[in-house]
């Protein structure tokens, strides 16, 4: 998972050019999680008719913090990738 968090990552930043800034990059991190958290709430309620705020409560002790990490990295990855990388995308 990891693997393609960063993989994902890296093509949008280079796809659409994104500069190196921390404002810019911190936005479209915050969009994709807050696609991605809607996207996983709106099929838990469709495919199994579980309430969000239900299916956050059945996250087990251990994998939830996991996988809120795993979510927070998730929205970082764009400002973390590319940090030295192409010099037409860094900040002027």
């Amino acid at each position: 998972m990891l693997a393609a968090i960063i993989f994902s990552a890296r093509y949008v930043v280079r796809r659409f050019g994104l500069p190196a800034h921390t404002g810019i990059r911190l936005q479209v991190g915050g969009l994709a999680f807050a696609f991605l958290v809607a996207a996983e709430l709106l099929l838990a309620y469709t495919l199994q008719g579980v309430s969000p705020a239900d299916y956050i409560a059945s996250r087990d002790p251990v994998s939830g913090p996991v996988y809120f990490a795993s979510l927070v990295l998730f929205a970082l990855m764009p400002l973390l990738v590319l940090r030295g990388g192409d010099p037409s995308l860094q900040r002027r």
